[in-house]
This record gives structure tokens, C-alpha cells and sequence, in this order.
């Protein structure tokens, strides 16, 4: 499971549409849905927002924590 495997999960975990974590970064429903289809890249400074507006430690996305951990 990768980063971005990760970031899908998340979003559908916490009940949130593409549009819904595509406003956090600043962007289209459509340029988010590029990222989870690996169609496009994430920025560092995007994935930054998400760990924030997620609250879970950057680690966890990144594969080096199986548990999610809030940010301390």
C-alpha cells in the first residue's frame, strides 16, 4: 500500500467526497481525482495540508507507521 493508497483510504473512511479534500489543496474535484488515479502528482506542500487537515502523522501516509497517529 502506497501513500496515495493510503490517502483514498482515509478520505473514504472519513466519509469525504473527492471535491470535499480537493478544496483543502485548492483544487477541482477533477485535478484531485488526477491524483488518486496517479494521472497527476502531489505537491509536498499539498500532501502537508492533508496530514493537517486530516490530523494524522505524515509517517502513516509515507508507510513507515501502521497505526495512524494524530500529529503531535
Amino acid at each position: 500500500m502506497d501513500y496515495i493508497d493510503r490517502l483514498i483510504s482515509v478520505r473514504i473512511d472519513k466519509d469525504l467526497t473527492q471535491k470535499e479534500v480537493a478544496n483543502v489543496i485548492s483544487k477541482s474535484q477533477q485535478g484531485y481525482d488526477h491524483i488518486e488515479k496517479r494521472r497527476a502528482k502531489l505537491t509536498i506542500e499539498d500532501f502537508i495540508k492533508l496530514c493537517d487537515f486530516y490530523n494524522i502523522n505524515p509517517l502513516y501516509f509515507l508507510g513507515y507507521e501502521n497505526n495512524i497517529y494524530p500529529l503531535k
